[in-house]
């Protein structure tokens, strides 16, 4: 992308508001020479106001007040879309403010009339992103040590009070350690201990935003475990916390919570790695799996419905219609935190109907007719659920294991009896191959899964003297099966195999 260094914006914001400063993120993110969405400015509380009014004129810039109680406005250039944040202390003075803010390395600020360098970077979404250049250190305002938690790679919290203050600092920490390869403070996680019941405070939709920066990132599974061992995990999913104790002697310490982050962290690698995954669709993949944080989610959610549904039949225990009762479950939780409708049908989708792959595998055959039922019914979460599958049984197997079955799970379909001879590996790398058989039907023959229509309802009522009924739809989905199983190829085809059905059955098939 071209980047173009804009000397007439730093020029311009010094003429007009001198006395102020670059602020937390950016001065952060200029730093470790990463790009930012937008530029935050502190500057006294008076001097909001015209600042943005005059700022907006000479920038040509829309503008518009974001949050009265804090003294906050938002511009927008109207030709590169930058994005200024013009906020007023938080404190009486900029020392008091740089103290209030959440992380030590957040904690910093830069004069606006030192004139740094601003360069701009469009981006593919429309916005633009920059980065200050040719910062002087004896110019940076530093009161917390942010400097050196910058130097040391290390979220540290800026006082006691930041999480009280706003609780979604919690899950900002660890969104923060993920996107940068920090660490987080002991004393950081300490608080976070003792403050993690506050994270039901903010709203739900601040609470997804954070998960979904978090879960988009591919360090999302190890911050994970560290949310858990600070009882942050379970504190903002808390139907998850019987999942702990569930099932041990089945999967070990941690129960079917351990085999939902196993799961989790499958689903992180896949989307890392599709090519080694799926190396002939991959690309046909791509499109599909960029949503990551949306299949994390997925996955931590997939079996939130085991502990509910648990029950030893013999000496065996069974998690009877858990997908079903899951997919309710998973529901209400995304409700509260505001995921879209699409979102939310589409993962209960997932999690509603993700045994039905293993069912598949339990036939040394999968057939024509039962691939094209499988994404009749899933519809637009077939592909995906494959994902979740894949990631759900080869949690099942070491890395090691899966290192070394990985580029098998190509090859024809092993039988039942043969995957039973290597005890999980065979059992796991079956089902890997069943869901490269699916994705060759759905990629590679797509008139088997996905038949074009040969006739219409208006065709088979005339042909057949019927009134509109149910039954209607009952004989076109009998004429898609005939078509997916080869008996048909053409409309003349399918208007004589009409002649042929017994219209007396209950159901026609």
């Amino acid at each position: 992308m071209r980047r173009t260094p804009l000397l007439d914006l730093a020029r311009i914001l010094n003429e007009v508001i001198p006395q102020a400063h670059y602020v937390g993120g950016i001065v952060r993110s200029s730093l470790l020479k990463r790009q930012s969405s937008d530029l935050d400015i502190a500057l006294p509380p008076e001097d909001v106001k015209p600042a943005a009014l005059e700022l907006s004129r000479r920038l040509k810039a829309a503008s518009f007040e974001m949050d009265a109680e804090f003294g906050v406005w938002r511009l927008v250039t109207h030709k590169d879309k930058i994005q200024i944040d013009l906020t007023a202390y938080q404190g009486k003075d900029l020392k008091a403010d740089l103290l209030r803010r959440d992380f030590s390395f957040n904690a910093l600020a830069y004069p606006v009339s030192a004139l740094p360098q601003i360069e701009i970077t469009p981006h593919q979404d429309g916005t633009a992103r920059v980065i200050l250049k040719r910062l002087q250190r004896k110019n940076i305002v530093d009161v917390v040590g942010g400097l050196q938690a910058v130097a040391d790679k290390v979220i540290d919290e800026n006082n006691p009070r930041v999480f009280k203050e706003d609780p979604l600092r919690m899950l900002r920490a660890f969104r923060s350690a993920a996107e940068l390869g920090f660490s987080i403070s002991p004393r950081t996680l300490a608080q976070i201990k003792k403050d993690r019941a506050l994270i039901n405070q903010p709203a739900g939709e601040r609470v997804r935003e954070e998960l979904e920066r978090l879960f988009a990132t591919s360090k999302a599974y190890e911050n994970l475990l560290l949310m858990d061992s600070c009882g942050l995990l379970t504190a903002v999913f808390p139907e998850l916390e019987a999942q702990r104790a569930c099932a041990e002697v089945y999967y070990g310490k941690g129960g079917v919570l351990k085999h939902t982050l196993d799961v989790f962290k499958r689903m992180e690698y896949l989307l890392d790695h599709l090519q080694k995954a799926f190396p002939k669709y991959a690309a046909k993949l791509a499109p599909i799996a960029r949503h990551k944080a949306l299949y994390k989610m997925t996955a931590l959610l997939h079996d939130i419905a085991k502990p509910a549904t648990a029950k030893k039949v013999g000496d065996r225990l069974r998690f009877f219609y858990h997908e079903e009762r899951g997919a309710k479950m998973a529901k209400t939780v995304l409700e509260r935190l505001h995921y879209s409708r699409a979102d939310i049908r589409l993962i209960c989708a997932m999690i509603g109907e993700h045994l039905r792959p293993s069912n598949l595998a339990s036939n040394d055959v999968i057939t024509d007719k039962g691939a094209y039922h499988f994404f009749r019914d899933l519809g637009e979460a077939g592909v995906p659920m494959l994902l979740l599958c894949w990631a759900d049984y080869t949690s099942y197997v070491t890395d090691a294991q899966l290192r070394r079955i990985m580029p098998k799970s190509g090859e024809r379909l092993m039988s039942i009896a043969r995957a039973q001879q290597t005890a999980n590996v065979g059992k796991t790398l079956r089902h890997m191959q069943v869901l490269t058989l699916l994705l060759h039907k759905f990629f590679d023959q797509p008139k088997k899964v996905q038949p074009t229509r040969l006739i219409t309802g208006r065709d088979v009522m005339d042909a057949l003297s019927l009134p509109p009924s149910p039954k209607i739809g009952e004989i076109l989905e009998t004429v898609s099966v005939a078509q997916v199983e080869g008996k048909i190829a053409s409309r003349q085809d399918a208007l004589d195999f009409l002649k042929t059905l017994d219209l007396r059955a209950q159901h026609i098939k």
